[in-house]
């Protein structure tokens, strides 16, 4: 191993010697606890960005929120990855709030707006492009660059709810009376806020006949 590849790898070794102290000298009682299982109330599904870390912008802890991330927080119907871990979420844990966070700045979507070629992410970035052509027209009214990918980061969130809504684990869970709610937020890293899209759903009943099942 080169003396770069080795120095950061031995940070990672170092960071987790800090924690492990922290986790030792913590008399709470939290950890063991941890240690035993898991109860959280929050899914939350982000993009895999380095930046937008789950626990540190909702102010949680250890142990409160199931995390889910790829590239541009997709949530597909195809995706067995995504939805094993919607099932566990919602039938085992119990979630009571599944949260779709996009972000301003997003690399991800920023590529699915361009015609350059990226390798194997384009056939991922397909579905981004998808809701493009979806809303292609109000998209296509902005003229600063930045605010076009901006507001399809919104609008990529919109649809990624809506596709969790009609999903059979979620549409089932209300079926059965199970208190449960899907959120659409975007995070703006420059000051750490997490913008509520006001696209919350807590059952089928706006979904349209064609997406609600009996």
């Amino acid at each position: 191993m080169c003396n770069d590849l080795k120095q950061s790898f031995n940070k990672i070794i170092e960071g987790n010697k800090e924690w492990m102290d922290f986790v030792k000298n913590d008399t709470s009682g939290r950890f063991e606890q941890l240690a035993k299982g898991q109860n959280p109330e929050i899914l939350w599904i982000g993009c895999a960005d380095s930046r937008v870390p789950a626990n540190e912008l909702t102010g949680t802890k250890p142990g409160e929120v199931f995390v889910h991330r790829n590239i541009a927080n997709v949530c597909v119907h195809s995706d067995m990855n995504m939805l094993s871990v919607l099932d566990y979420a919602v039938n085992v844990l119990r979630v009571k709030h599944i949260i779709v966070a996009g972000h301003y700045g997003c690399g991800g979507v920023a590529a699915a707006l361009s015609r350059n070629q990226f390798g194997i992410i384009d056939n991922w970035l397909s579905h981004i492009k998808d809701i493009y052509r979806l809303h292609a027209e109000k998209i296509d009214a902005i003229n600063d660059p930045e605010k076009k990918a901006d507001r399809l980061v919104e609008l990529n969130v919109e649809e990624q709810v809506f596709n969790l809504c009609t999903s059979s684990i979620v549409q089932n869970a209300w079926k059965n009376g199970q208190p449960l709610a899907v959120h659409g937020m975007v995070i703006n890293i420059a000051s750490g806020e997490l913008i509520d899209q006001n696209c919350t759903f807590t059952s089928n009943d706006s979904l349209g006949k064609v997406f609600s099942f009996k």
